[in-house]
């Protein structure tokens, strides 16, 4: 994953956390929904990246708690 795409996928973590809330505050149950399926999206594009990398050698992943959220 190069740099762009983890940008890209930073920025589609970002949008989906912002509609999420956006659902939550103003009662938009199909934006809050929407939002968490692109956070959670990103999420995953991420931690597969950063597992590869710790694969590969150049990294190590990311604690998580029970729950798969990443700590810290």
């Amino acid at each position: 994953m190069s740099f762009i795409d983890k940008a890209k996928a930073k920025a589609e973590e970002l949008l989906g956390r912002a509609e999420e809330v956006y659902g939550e505050s103003h009662g938009d149950a199909a934006a809050q929904v929407a939002g968490e399926a692109h956070r959670l999206e990103a999420e995953v594009e991420l931690e597969e990246e950063r597992a590869e990398e710790a694969a590969r050698g150049h990294g190590t992943p990311r604690p998580t708690d029970e729950d798969g959220r990443t700590l810290g």
